[in-house]
């Protein structure tokens, strides 16, 4: 019998880990999981700030997509949502390899750009997250199915 190939590990990064980080673990798995990749992957989110721990995500990362510090070093893919997360992550001493921006994988853009925080805004700033989200999370699987 062939080997089992082991998992592919891949963390979402926000700072409270209730809006983006939650919202793009949901779309990231709701996408394995229509590639029929569901056993080779482990998804996960967190936040580099202790703002909301133990709190649930945000209702309106629930409604549009229908923990503290976690051990480093078993993700593959450390995936900040925006630049100051990425500089908090490569503070606490996540190796520059594994740290990419999501809208890095975004195939529309030439340049990547942060996931702008939809938390103080209303209900229209999550869809535009979702919409940027989901682009940069299929180009992410798509890096990971593909390898160039």
């Amino acid at each position: 019998m062939p080997e089992p190939k082991p998992q592919t590990t891949v963390l979402f990064v926000c700072l409270g880990n209730i809006c983006r980080s939650p919202l793009a673990q949901g779309i990231f798995q709701h996408l394995v999981n229509q590639s029929n990749l569901t056993n080779n992957f482990q998804i996960d989110s967190c936040g580099t700030a202790s703002y909301h721990t133990n709190s649930p995500p945000d209702p309106r990362s629930i409604q549009t997509a229908a923990n503290p510090k976690t051990d480093i070093e078993k993700f593959n893919y450390i995936i900040p949502m925006d630049t100051e997360n990425f500089r908090n992550l490569q503070k606490v001493g996540v190796p520059d390899s594994k740290l990419t921006l999501i809208r890095s994988f975004d195939p529309t853009l030439k340049t990547p750009q942060d996931i702008p925080d939809p938390y103080y805004g209303g209900d229209g700033g999550f869809e535009k997250v979702y919409q940027m989200l989901f682009l940069a999370c299929d180009g992410l699987l798509d890096s990971i199915k593909y390898p160039a």
